[in-house]
């Protein structure tokens, strides 16, 4: 005698579909970002019908630790089910579009003093967890064309040829440029 076994799975509805519009990531976005938590904003940058559900386990996997997020590289962004390497890259992208804000409005920054040139990286340089160098590429005005890591080195060294730091300065044929590191201690000696 043959039994027939049926196996049935589970399958949870999205969260998006049994939501009223109002309450959904994209309206709630749309209507007043500043209220939306860090979960709707991630979801309406996810995307998706399973976006909320994929959000919740991102901010979960970094601990809701936005810094973390930031920090994370896509491929480590990647290992979060739902999320691919084209998700990742939008995620990168919208919280370094967050990070320009903090920028001066002005769209081409002028560089006359070591303070000018800590401005300009310090916000973005002080999450690294580890040892960066950039060089910032100046037009004759002292006007910025490009900000360029040159070379990430440990969390304590950073050690760079010589040519790595002009090679993009000739190949813009930049009139000055500004070497700039950071300190993943948070010491300050020489930003």
């Amino acid at each position: 005698m043959n039994t027939l076994l049926q196996i049935t799975t589970a399958y949870a509805q999205p969260k998006l579909k049994s939501m009223p519009l109002r309450e959904q990531p994209a309206y709630r976005v749309t209507q007043n970002a500043t209220a939306c938590n860090l979960t709707e904003l991630m979801a309406a940058v996810v995307g998706g019908a399973k976006q909320i559900e994929i959000a919740q386990e991102l901010m979960a996997h970094f601990n809701n630790d936005i810094r973390r997020l930031y920090q994370a590289h896509p491929a480590e962004l990647a290992k979060v089910k739902g999320i691919n390497q084209a998700t990742a890259v939008r995620i990168k992208a919208a919280l370094n579009l967050g990070l320009r804000l903090s920028l001066p409005a002005e769209e081409r920054p002028s560089i006359n003093s070591p303070a000018d040139a800590a401005a300009l990286v310090q916000s973005e340089m002080a999450l690294l967890e580890k040892e960066h160098m950039r060089v910032l590429l100046l037009d004759r005005r002292n006007r910025v064309l490009d900000n360029i890591e040159v070379y990430q080195g440990s969390v304590s060294s950073s050690q760079v040829r010589v040519g790595e730091v002009f090679q993009p300065a000739v190949g813009r044929m930049a009139s000055a440029i500004v070497v700039c590191h950071n300190h993943p201690s948070g010491a300050p000696r020489s930003m």
